[in-house]
């Protein structure tokens, strides 16, 4: 591994170096570096990002690391790149360098590169490095600042109030009159649990009465809801991949459950943090602490993956570059996914910081594998509670004992078969269903013996690699299969007791390559058998093939046929010949009645849970420079670690035999770390108030906003830190200030357009999942289950069905769950999601889009969804009384949590009693209501907080 050495190093080179050898590099290297170099790395270009013009440029080196490591040329770039030593390194490119030429530069190399040239290397314009280095505000640790001292001195009800209320002094300017107690109310109530208030409140709302509601909507499941809600935006949960061929994540739901369980029960949020990197490698107290921890992980196994990708190199980087992207716009507020190419432009993140984090990751399994052709995540079981789990364990012992019965009945069902046959000499390919290819047929490397020594045997005789030439003899067997499909594949062999333990075969099939071991020795000379290598898909006509090698075994390997059959007739039942003997007969029945018995033991017992998941890899390994970002060329190895910018106090140290996971979960949620608790307090801020304090709530890079109240999100946050990360206290504290009991309807300032200084509480649109929720709750339709999946037909997920996706594409949103429940698939989204500016989440959403457009008031006059829901409004309110006015009333209060004034109440009467007909029928009167209705959900009010 090449590490740049320190600069007293090269200063101590450079200075002891004998006039000798600063001859020599006047005489013959910069001559030669002049005439061959500089004018491809020089001041006016810089290939590659190098600059050789300078002792400062080849130390800084380019895009691969250091040019020169001084006193050693057969490890320097430049030394390898002149000797065209490596096919892709070849300078200068047009021609080779003298070997005189060559022998001065490994001197001076080996002599320790002296260089008297002290030019300070630029590159022209290209930043090398990260232009910060720590000094910008979100790097530096919080500060904790005095309380500023306020005028009016009865208007703050707390630290926040007197905060907001200084800056205000500041630019004379006053703060909006309180909210009256109605719009307060459903403003607490949609802000914390998503939902109407349940009833109308007095028309006073004392500080008492106040806090005691605030007390009981967080301790409800709904506050849970609501900020799980806004916990999976910045996770970007979802339950399919996405992309082309999308798979269903049959147990994604089990991570939103986590979240939501998780705030409910006041977990702290860098505990959260770190159960979403590490859970599964965190000890864990008893089974359920150890099911909530594994199913933490799915943070980081749930992004959006093209599975399909053949290149598996980019497939494993591009998996880690959206856990770094997604870990630390949500957690960190920086775009490191920014540096998978070059250094940061803008913040003080380098290439180097990125491939350190990238080794954590690249040290951490989320695929089973990287030889599938279509991969698959990590699905991991769960442990069940003490006498469940002895209780599963004890079925699982039964259905896997059950399954070994089965196993060896279908062996000897099999090789029933061949006894048959080996009381033959010669067995003809007609003899045998299925499609054959005969040793005769195959295609043969190295020296093979054709053999008839044991009968019987297939055809003319079989093949012996006669215990010679291991590693120089392979046979391959390519099949003219009719039409594409599955297809079992067994090899028939001439079995011994001085055959190979082990043969290697390879399986090439529509889905991939596999790769097998078969066991061809035996106590006893048994002459033919068949070894079943399981069953793949084939294309008609297509390359598959099998490939037996005799690489690596000790003992004769012997090869005479391999068959493929269908998989509608390779059933456990299917004798090898075409004409079942006795005692094929036997085990038949016998296997019948063990597959019964699996049968209703495995309907009597569910199967043991799973979560997505992420583990360990056994051989963790530090990541080499990804130069430019590709897999192909890689630069200088780079120790797993952190971003040096935002180190504050001693870093945990690098594990060798670990991922080193927790110890990034340990960093994230340090105390000292200067960026998670502000991102943490910032978001909530932006939840409650509509705004962050830094209203790029995922940027707080140079790029992004600087906060309008810096020393309040520095109190924030060391409050927060010092409350145990408490999400439901910094929630009470917020909702508990006088700024956010403030008026909404104040007019724009001219000083304060943007309401920055908050002079006046924000007027919020309400998201997809609060609309939708409100209809519900207003049609009386609202399920309120808690938890569990919301996609009931997923069951497998086979990645290679390409009909699995059409879950997610053929899906019909029928149910009535809370929003927080409804499926949530990349590619199809329920239909008020998509118009209502829903999450985008193939990403982290820091903050959600809000647009206006004709669509919206479309959808809810036209939405088939949206005249049901309003009909079954209709139907409560008609239910409700039997007089018109008070009908009216409980329309409004239903849908606007308000009495209607006088005027909106004789439009409403004047508009129903026009509208109806002498012979209008019930159907007529619920459907001009549910109109009525719709009209409602249609205004500004309804879908706005005030």
């Amino acid at each position: 591994m090449i590490r740049r050495a320190p600069a007293f190093v090269f200063a101590f080179l450079t200075t002891a170096a004998s006039a000798a050898d600063m001859t020599h590099f006047e005489q013959r290297i910069r001559p030669l570096l002049i005439a061959n170099c500089i004018d491809c790395h020089g001041p006016d270009k810089q290939k590659g990002g190098l600059r050789l013009d300078s002792r400062a440029g080849w130390q800084m080196g380019g895009d691969s690391g250091p040019a020169v490591v001084p006193g050693k040329s057969a490890e320097s770039k430049l030394w390898q790149a002149v000797c065209y030593s490596d096919r892709d390194l070849k300078m200068p490119p047009k021609r080779k360098l003298k070997d005189s030429e060559i022998a001065d530069i490994k001197q001076w190399i080996d002599d320790g590169a002296p260089d008297p040239r002290d030019e300070v290397a630029s590159s022209g314009g290209k930043s090398k490095s990260a232009r910060a280095d720590g000094s910008f505000w979100s790097f530096q640790p919080p500060k904790a600042a005095p309380v500023p001292a306020v005028k009016n001195t009865a208007w703050p009800a707390n630290d926040i109030d007197r905060f907001i209320l200084a800056k205000l002094e500041e630019n004379k300017l006053t703060p909006a009159p309180d909210a009256s107690a109605a719009t307060l109310l459903r403003r607490l109530a949609f802000d914390l649990t998503g939902l109407p208030p349940e009833k109308t409140e007095a028309a006073k709302l004392t500080d008492a009465a106040y806090e005691k509601k605030v007390d009981e909507l967080l301790a409800s499941t709904a506050f849970a809801e609501r900020f799980a809600s806004h916990w999976l935006d910045i996770t970007r949960f979802a339950e399919s991949s996405g992309g082309g061929r999308s798979l269903p994540f049959k147990d994604a739901w089990r991570f939103r459950d986590y979240v939501i369980e998780s705030i409910r029960d006041n977990v702290p949020l860098d505990r959260m943090i770190t159960e979403h990197l590490a859970g599964d490698i965190m000890p864990a107290q008893d089974a359920a602490a150890r099911r909530r921890q594994v199913t933490a992980t799915g943070f980081l196994a749930l992004g959006p993956t093209n599975y399909e990708e053949q290149d598996k190199g980019m497939l494993r980087m591009d998996i880690v570059d959206e856990q770094l992207d997604t870990m630390g716009r949500a957690f960190l507020g920086m775009t490191i996914g920014c540096a998978r190419c070059h250094d940061h432009k803008f913040d003080p993140i380098s290439a180097r910081d990125y491939y350190a984090l990238a080794g954590i990751m690249r040290s951490t399994k989320t695929l089973r594998n990287y030889t599938d052709n279509v991969a698959h995540w990590i699905d991991t079981p769960l442990p069940l509670d003490g006498a469940a789990e002895s209780e599963l364990q004890k079925h699982e012992k039964q259905v896997n004992e059950l399954k070994d019965q089965i196993a060896q009945l279908k062996d000897s069902l099999r090789d029933a078969g061949s006894a048959d046959l080996r009381t033959r000499k010669t067995i003809a390919l007609s003899d045998l269903p299925g499609i054959v290819v005969d040793d005769s047929a195959a295609q043969k490397v190295g020296m093979w013996k054709q053999s008839t020594s044991y009968a019987p045997y297939i055809g003319a005789g079989y093949l012996s690699d006669n215990n010679e030439g291991k590693g120089e003899k392979t046979v391959t067997f390519t099949p003219k299969l009719p039409k594409t499909g599955r297809y079992e594949v067994r090899v028939a062999f001439n079995a011994g007791p001085n055959r190979a333990e082990s043969a290697t075969v390879t399986i090439l099939h529509a889905d991939g390559e596999d790769l097998k071991a078969i066991k061809l020795s035996t106590d006893s000379l048994r002459g033919l058998q068949f070894a079943s290598l399981g069953t793949y898909r084939f294309e008609a006509n297509g390359q598959g093939f099998v490939l037996i090698s005799n690489a690596s075994s000790q003992g004769y390997v012997t090869v005479d046929a391999v068959q493929f059959l269908p998989a509608e007739e390779a059933t456990p039942n299917e004798p090898v010949a075409k004409k079942e003997s006795p005692t094929a007969t036997k085990l038949k029945r016998q296997l019948a009645e063990l597959e019964k018995e699996l049968k209703v033991l495995q309907k009597d017992q569910p199967d043991r849970p799973e979560a997505m998941s992420v583990a360990d890899d056994t051989a963790p390994e530090d990541a080499k420079i990804h130069i430019r970002g590709s897999t192909r060329n890689l630069g200088a190895t780079v120790p797993r670690g952190f971003i040096q910018a935002a180190l504050h106090g001693k870093a945990p140290t690098m594990p060798a035999d670990a991922s080193g996971r927790l110890e990034l979960a340990q960093w994230i949620t340090s105390p000292e770390n200067p960026l998670t608790a502000r991102i943490m307090v910032n978001r909530v801020w932006h939840w409650v108030f509509g705004a962050g304090i830094v209203r790029t709530t995922d940027n707080f890079g140079s790029t992004g906003e600087a906060p309008s109240h810096p020393e309040l999100l520095d109190h924030l946050a060391l409050k927060f830190i010092e409350d145990g990360w408490s999400l439901k206290h910094l929630v009470k504290q917020m909702v508990m200030s006088h700024a956010y009991r403030m008026s909404s309807s104040a007019p724009t300032l001219s000083q304060d357009p943007d309401n920055r200084l908050l002079s006046h509480m924000n007027r919020k649109r309400m998201d997809a999942e609060c609309l939708r929720d409100a209809m519900l709750s207003a049609a009386g339709t609202l399920d309120r289950a808690f938890g569990g999946p919301g996609v009931s037909d997923v069951k497998t997920v086979d990645a290679n069905d390409q009909k699995i996706q059409n879950i997610e594409y053929g899906y019909q949103f029928l149910d009535t769950r809370r929003s927080l429940y409804t499926a949530a698939f990349r590619n199809v989204r329920h239909p008020l999601f998509e118009v209502f500016d829903f999450a985008d989440i193939n990403q982290p959403i820091a903050q959600r889009t809000t647009s206006t457009v004709a669509t919206q008031a479309l959808f809810l006059m036209n939405s088939p969804k949206v005249i049901e829901q309003a009909r079954f409004a209709a139907d409560r309110v008609l239910k409700s009384a039997q007089e018109m006015d008070p009908r009216i009333d409980n329309a409004f209060q239903e849908s606007l949590q308000r009495k209607p004034t006088a005027n909106e109440k004789t439009q409403v009467r004047e508009f129903l009693e026009s509208s109806l007909s002498g012979n209008a029928t019930a159907e007529d009167v619920r459907d001009l209501w549910a109109r009525f209705i719709q009209t409602l959900w249609s205004t500004p009010e309804f879908r706005f907080l005030d």
